[in-house]
């Protein structure tokens, strides 16, 4: 039994807190198949002129942002079997042979735009608009695996998604988006970048250790998670996905629809959607998140209910939102895990590490809070990644993590850096050097010429993490020597970077 009282009080729980520290805040709606039922907020849209975030404040939705741009290929009748190729010929072969349907369901492999050019220096504050990415995009050397094999996040292909729309319909996707919302009068906007005027929009904001600060992302949004509009607007969007009204009619079916690996299990990820459980209740959802913007959107469509919680606070919004939603359904949250692990892991061989802190798990960088399997494992209960973890005799966890089977074994303290990663190294394709320091000391590409210095953290097997830090964002891509003595580059999203030594410091 659906109970609005209890949803409502642990939404005003969530929302008070943040009024009372008079600081950045929020929305948290409760809506059922008829529209919104309840809501509760508090703090500020912008703290600089004390302005209260309301149900009706207009936020960047960013990656919620995806699932409407799935429901806009599907309106427009985008065959999304066809490869990327057979679209935008333009692009490299590797990224051309992707179905499309894989770019947009995270199994395509194809390098995060973001992540690739972060890798490569180029801050993601900077100001590069739609065609610069794209040109980005058609000189990528390659895939980070192969295509099927393994859920990683990537905006890359809904980029190209956006590409497709305004090449097949000959509009623009602010005008496909509003020709989407009209129907059912929905304030839900297309936004290209951070310079275009949205009235009523939050400042996204963040915290330093010691003040809120302005959040700042300077690349295109695009169809990865361009759209701006409140919470309100977005909970009447999702009542009517849930109802099926015309002219959304078994749209959500289609969005939340199977999608499988290459060996023919089931993935979580859908067309801009997560599937999974809270308790017994089957829900789907999404987050969002852009510098000082998080934002999560879940329904349990057996219930006909759901919960859109919309914040200018750069603080995870998925458990919230999994509260109001437990409260409001009558089902229980997970528990912990009877055994957290803690500290650093990484696989016998490969880029692959994950880090454990705080209930949570950092694998390659993806970030997702653990909770009890019921069977003596862990498991997320995933805002995007799927992961699924046993602990074994000697330590190692095992289990499967984006679909993918790992087998992780603890990092011992005494691990020192491999000394035949020391020197200066160089990827010819993307013109890219960096140099490695007996003492772990890196020197980085950042902001053209200006560089930075990074001090790895050792892996066993000739591996280390660089630490990359920018705003409330840090990147922390794995090095990792080839049996032919080149230099490999990995984070979660992003695995292209190959160097050849190009001088060898002296090791003594």
């Amino acid at each position: 039994m659906v109970d609005w009282t209890k949803g409502r009080a642990e939404a005003q729980a969530i929302a008070e807190p943040w009024t009372r520290q008079g600081g950045p805040g929020g929305a948290i709606v409760l809506f059922d198949s008829h529209g919104v039922r309840e809501s509760a907020s508090g703090g500020f849209a912008v703290i600089e002129h004390r302005l209260p975030f309301t149900p009706d404040t207009q936020n960047r939705l960013a990656s919620i942002s995806k699932h409407i741009c799935a429901a806009v290929l599907l309106r427009e009748g985008v065959p999304l079997d066809e490869t990327l190729g057979s679209f935008i010929p333009e692009l490299p072969e590797a990224l051309g042979a992707v179905p499309l349907c894989r770019a947009l369901d995270m199994t395509g492999a194809l390098p995060d735009m973001m992540e690739a050019l972060w890798q490569q220096g180029t801050p993601f504050t900077a100001s590069l608009s739609a065609a610069e990415v794209f040109t980005a995009a058609c000189r990528l050397p390659g895939l980070n695996a192969e295509p099927g094999t393994e859920m990683a996040y990537s905006n890359t292909g809904w980029r190209l998604a956006q590409v497709i729309l305004e090449r097949r319909t000959g509009k623009s996707a602010a005008q496909l988006i509003e020709d989407l919302m009209t129907p059912a009068a929905v304030p839900i906007r297309f936004v290209s970048d951070e310079s275009e005027v949205v009235p009523g929009l939050a400042t996204g904001y963040w915290h330093d250790g010691q003040g809120w600060r302005r959040g700042f992302y300077g690349f295109n949004f695009s169809a990865s998670g361009g759209t701006a509009g409140s919470a309100a607007g977005l909970a009447r969007w999702a009542a009517g996905l849930m109802a099926g009204r015309e002219p959304y009619a078994g749209l959500l079916d289609r969005l939340a629809a199977p999608r499988q690996f290459s060996d023919g299990s089931e993935s979580l990820y859908r067309l801009g959607l997560v599937m999974t459980k809270l308790g017994d209740t089957p829900i789907i959802g999404h987050g969002g998140s852009l510098t000082g913007y998080r934002n999560h959107m879940l329904l349990a469509p057996e219930q006909g209910v759901g919960v859109v919680l919309l914040t200018n606070r750069e603080e995870d919004a998925l458990w919230p939102a999994l509260r109001v939603l437990a409260a409001l359904t009558g089902e229980s949250l997970p528990g912990e895990p009877e055994n957290l692990p803690a500290g650093l892991y990484a696989a016998e061989e490969g880029p692959f590490w994950a880090e454990f802190t705080g209930g949570a798990i950092s694998f390659m960088g993806g970030y997702e809070k653990l909770v009890s399997d019921g069977e003596g494992g862990l498991r997320s209960l995933p805002a995007y990644l799927d992961i699924r973890l046993r602990t074994e005799a000697d330590g190692a966890l095992a289990g499967k993590i984006g679909g993918l089977a790992h087998r992780l074994l603890p990092v011992p303290a005494e691990t020192r850096l491999d000394e035949r990663l020391v020197g200066r190294w160089r990827d010819e394709r993307l013109g890219i050097e960096i140099a490695i320091h007996a003492d772990g000391a890196t020197s980085w590409p950042w902001a053209g010429t200006i560089g930075r210095e990074t001090r790895l953290m050792p892996l066993p097997g000739g591996r280390a993490l660089a630490d990359l830090g920018h705003g409330p964002w840090r990147h922390r891509p794995c090095l990792w020597l080839q049996p032919d003595g080149s230099l490999r580059l990995a984070g979660h999203r992003s695995r292209i970077l190959h160097f050849s030594r190009i001088d060898q410091e002296s090791r003594s």
